[in-house]
């Protein structure tokens, strides 16, 4: 089946045609930077462009940066406000005429890595950590999914939430090195790996990619691998997760 995947990030959103059974991207993605209000009604428009610039007629499936619930938005996240509450789903699906299915941008990381990627087959407490404006997180037990485990969002010190301190985000506003804020993020690992006790700990997002430049600064115990798929595991995942809700109509053999 050919599916549409979407991921929505604070500065980007991206979309590539996917393989939903293979988990392989069948083109480019497509890049257009997220408008600066956040707002519903422009960042609907911008899924509507990418939708165009593919000409695409089937299955969308959409990773996006805060906690959703049947659909809903239940957190504005690192986006405007007037996000909560709103159904994300149906937003997109009026905006493109299109089946569309809605889930946590780190779930739809974690849910490419687990299925297609390093994370295959791997038991016990998953959890898929993906770096960028926030800090999105992903669980999984045995493989399957535990839905808007958000520990970005722990409170930390004066901050309201970690990832405002710990995050990609943060290290770019402070011009901080990569030694920095590695000594930053393990401290969120360390936070992660007292309440949680993960297996593993999988490392998604672009940074992710600089791995090796802060990998010295990670000293838990839990074992933290970078995944494979990095910046793709978004697209991936948002396009499988669309797979069992897509109308036969919309099948391509």
């Amino acid at each position: 089946m050919v599916v549409l995947g979407i991921d929505i990030g604070g500065s980007g959103m991206k979309g590539a045609l996917v393989d939903s059974l293979t988990g392989e991207m069948m083109t480019e993605r497509h890049r257009i930077p997220t408008p600066e209000s956040r707002k519903p009604a422009e960042m609907a428009q911008i899924v509507k462009e990418i939708v165009e610039h593919f000409n695409h007629k089937g299955p969308i499936g959409v990773g996006f940066p805060t906690v959703i619930k049947n659909g809903i938005c239940k957190s504005p996240g690192n986006l405007h406000k007037k996000w909560l509450g709103v159904n994300v789903q149906e937003l997109f699906a009026e905006a493109t005429g299109l089946p569309v299915t809605v889930i946590n941008d780190a779930d739809a990381a974690g849910y490419a890595t687990m299925n297609y990627g390093i994370g295959k087959g791997k038991l016990g407490l998953v959890l898929m950590i993906t770096i960028g404006t926030g800090l999105g997180s992903g669980a999984f037990l045995d493989g399957e999914l535990i839905p808007n485990f958000e520990l970005g969002q722990i409170p930390y010190k004066k901050f309201k939430k970690i990832e405002s301190w710990a995050s990609a985000g943060a290290k770019e506003r402070e011009d901080l090195s990569y030694e920095k804020w590695g000594k930053r993020f393990n401290t969120f690992l360390e936070l992660v790996e007292l309440l949680v006790s993960p297996d593993l700990i999988i490392l998604g997002g672009g940074t992710s990619k600089k791995y090796n430049q802060f990998k010295k600064c990670i000293t838990i115990d839990t074992p933290v691998v970078p995944a494979e798929l990095r910046n793709e595991a978004g697209i991936i995942g948002a396009a499988a997760s669309a797979m069992h809700q897509a109308p036969k109509d919309f099948v391509k053999e």
